[in-house]
């Protein structure tokens, strides 16, 4: 299991590393020219309000106003973004993506099979290592952990902590947003709770994951219920374990009816990363390689974590003091997330299969 680390690195290595990272035949005022030249940036797949990508494309916009942003389809999944490259790569019209943002499992497949071009921006070295393919092919940009949802009207004192959720005060109280047989969120939800019992990475924080379920619903506390916003505030979910960005949406959407309070708890803290990259046959190169500067700057990764998403240099800029006091007060405190796991592929489909095919004979519980 990787984890996070944040680096705060010195104007000196970062004046060094700003030079190095951007091609050194390629200065950023060369890079800026280049795609200015070009004209335009095609995108896929960013709908404008999902992890503040509306700010964040009309940022880069007023950035730099001579290249016109061209969006194909912001409601496509992962899997239509790959299809996008392979169907275009002899098209240099509108329909041919330059960047794509995919789930994680995607980058190194992708990689694999000669679909992105490599580029390394110039924050490079601030992006932990766990989270990025060494060559610069691809590279995480925002992650969410796995925080409990609180409907503080009926749960006046909420948890912290994974353990905390088997005392008898979340009596018929606790609900995963997914069907562990099925749905990613709800399996790692499982997988943390068993990350927090001390399991190792893989298959054995999935067993013991299991394991946690099998007591939480034993004795009670377990809701056999998919939760989301209307079950939380309904009271039938009052305690909901999900996405700490669908939950902080969550409590801004209800806007105090109920009052929500997202925890992240203090072990078992489990990350969904996505990965960005440029397409290998990309019409646009040069503005592709803009925009991706754009993404992993200050400004550009602060637009990220202005629509709840964490970006992936969250660590970074905390420990810099970058991040305003005003957006530090809507997110739980930034020190929960420094221990934040992120899972290899191999520990995520290792656990995925332990949940999955032991939910029904361990846990027992028809979720639905």
């Amino acid at each position: 299991m990787f984890k996070f680390a944040g680096k705060v690195l010195s104007l000196t290595a970062a004046s060094l590393m700003a030079a190095t990272a951007i091609s050194s035949a390629q200065s950023m005022d060369e890079l800026v020219a280049a795609a200015k030249a070009e004209g335009q940036l095609t995108t896929i797949a960013l709908p404008h309000d999902w992890c503040g990508y509306g700010a964040v494309i009309e940022g880069f916009k007023k950035k730099y106003p001579e290249i016109t942003i061209n969006e194909l389809n912001p409601d496509a999944g992962s899997s239509d973004e790959i299809e996008a490259i392979k169907a275009n790569k002899d098209n240099k019209g509108p329909q041919a993506p330059d960047v794509i943002d995919v789930g994680l499992s995607y980058g190194p497949q992708a990689k694999a099979d000669g679909l992105i071009q490599p580029y390394k921006v110039s924050t490079w070295d601030s992006i932990p290592d766990s989270a990025k393919d060494a060559e610069g092919y691809w590279y995480g940009d925002y992650y969410g952990v796995l925080a409990f949802e609180v409907n503080k009207d009926l749960v006046p004192n909420a948890p912290q902590d994974w353990a905390d959720l088997l005392k008898d005060e979340y009596k018929n109280a606790v609900a995963l947003a997914g069907d562990p047989r099925a749905s990613n969120q709800a399996i790692q939800g499982v997988y943390a709770a068993g990350l927090s019992k001390g399991a190792a990475a893989g298959k054995a924080a999935g067993e013991a994951g299991l394991e946690f379920f099998k007591e939480l619903n034993a004795n009670g506390n377990f809701v056999p219920v998919i939760g989301k916003a209307a079950t939380l505030a309904q009271g039938q979910t009052p305690v909901l374990v999900r996405w700490d960005y669908n939950a902080l949406a969550d409590r801004d959407t209800l806007n105090g009816n109920p009052p929500v309070e997202v925890v992240v708890p203090k072990s078992g803290v489990v990350a969904g990363v996505y990965v960005q990259a440029i397409s290998a046959y990309a019409p646009h190169p040069n503005a592709a390689k803009l925009w991706m500067e754009y993404l992993y700057s200050d400004e550009g990764q602060l637009g990220w974590l202005k629509g709840y998403c964490h970006p992936i240099r969250f660590n970074d800029l905390a420990q810099k003091g970058l991040i305003p006091q005003e957006l530090l007060d809507k997110l739980p405190p930034a020190a929960a997330y420094e221990a934040a796991a992120f899972p290899t592929l191999d520990e995520q489909g290792a656990a995925k299969e332990a949940i999955t095919k032991g939910w029904d004979s361990v846990v027992g519980a028809n979720v639905q």
